[in-house]
């Protein structure tokens, strides 16, 4: 079997530094236009370029989203734009527009070109019709169930690569294609902008036309409706069948989410896709994998189209909002000293006595005690509450710069 990348989001530099520290192979970012996350932070041209070399300088790859449907009056900066692309070295380009994929093949034909998922790509004859034009890579529909994408495989040449999401949010529109967000307030979600819509509160009645009197209750028992808003995805406990199915690309959702949420995702995948690719036969899965993903922020969990048809089956959540993540305490800025004491900066509020957990690359938490704390001259600290001090503690663990600290 071929191990298969292991791709994170990375919104801006500090994720893609967590990304990278906890274990992907490939980061996926935008730059500051023609991206579809217009809400994460994103990259300057200055800061794509020191991305590319941040990340190549580890041996990770770096793909770049140029997946909105550009308008004409766009094309004469996008030509710019992938020209630049290819000057940084950027691995791909991840494209979702035809015409996007012909001015990439005219002004750069050495740049390679991934296919956006918002290209909405369900059969191998489409894949194979994207590969003709020019395309090494397809990441295929959210729509497709792991049988169907097993299939495409099977049926496909070993040069065309498939990537599929298999972790974060999903929604209620069709490959990500929505109106919803234009319709109601402008933003228009299919050039990055997009509102979701499809989270917020609805509370009422429904009627049909021709029955007007015969009025519907759109509300759950005891609360709000939530009957456009997905569950997250989450394909942990399934990582054998992803690499089974032979897909070559394991793509994590969440550009706007939190450096710590990179950081935990990356590192869980990475724990579980190297238990089975180290030794497929006494693979099994760790529950604390499922613990750790529980620790970030998220919609209430679910697999998708992967095993289900969602119109008998509906992968709607049932709680509103987010399940709310462990607090990011601290980053560790250096080893220990001759006393044992790491420096950690810190992020939020953290407290002498609090049970804490510190987070490495290849190890779900580590509980410990803050039972002492210190600042940077050596005086005792009751607490740690200003952003950005560095502060001392005692972990009884190994600490390298960059593992996380965060509340137990």
């Amino acid at each position: 079997m071929k191990r298969p990348e292991l791709l994170s989001p990375a919104g801006d530099f500090e994720k893609l530094k967590s990304a990278i520290y906890f274990g992907a192979d490939a980061v996926y970012l935008a730059g500051k236009t023609f991206g579809m996350r217009a809400a994460s932070g994103n990259f300057s041209d200055e800061e794509l370029a020191r991305a590319v070399e941040y990340a190549h300088e580890r041996g990770v790859r770096v793909y770049v989203t140029v997946n909105i449907m550009p308008r004409d009056a766009e094309y004469p900066a996008l030509r710019q734009f992938l020209i630049y692309l290819h000057q940084i070295g950027a691995d791909a380009a991840i494209v979702s527009d035809l015409g996007v994929v012909a001015l990439a093949r005219e002004c750069v034909p050495d740049l390679e070109i991934h296919i956006s998922t918002q290209a909405s790509t369900v059969s191998a004859a489409a894949c194979m019709a994207w590969h003709k034009m020019g395309a090494k890579r397809i990441v295929l529909a959210r729509e497709l169930s792991l049988a169907q994408i097993s299939a495409i495989r099977n049926a496909l040449p070993a040069e065309v690569e498939l990537e599929a999401f298999v972790h974060g949010s999903m929604c209620v529109a069709y490959s990500g294609r929505c109106l919803l967000s234009q319709y109601y307030v402008g933003r228009d979600a299919n050039r990055g902008a997009c509102a979701q819509p499809c989270r917020w509160i609805y509370s009422g009645e429904i009627a049909e036309e021709k029955r007007p009197d015969d009025r519907l209750p759109i509300i759950e028992d005891g609360g709000e409706s939530f009957i456009m808003s997905s569950k997250d995805m989450c394909m942990i406990e399934h990582v054998p069948d992803l690499v089974r199915a032979g897909i070559d690309s394991l793509k994590l959702e969440g550009r706007v989410r939190s450096a710590y949420y990179t950081a935990v995702v990356t590192n869980t995948y990475k724990m579980a896709l190297d238990s089975f690719m180290n030794s497929p036969e006494n693979y099994r899965f760790d529950p604390v994998w499922r613990r750790e993903l529980d620790s970030v922020s998220h919609r209430e969990y679910g697999t998708g189209f992967f095993f289900h048809d969602p119109k008998t089956e509906p992968n709607l959540v049932t709680q509103p909002g987010y399940i709310r993540e462990k607090a990011y305490l601290a980053v560790a800025a250096g080893a220990a000293d001759e006393k044992g004491r790491v420096p950690f900066v810190q992020r939020n509020k953290t407290v002498r006595g609090a049970s804490v957990e510190l987070l490495s690359p290849g190890r779900p938490g580590q509980s410990f005690t803050a039972d002492q704390m210190w600042d940077a001259s050596g005086a005792p600290l009751e607490s740690a509450p200003h952003p950005g001090m560095t502060f001392y503690l005692n972990p009884p663990f190994s600490v390298q710069v960059g593992d996380i600290l965060r509340e137990g």
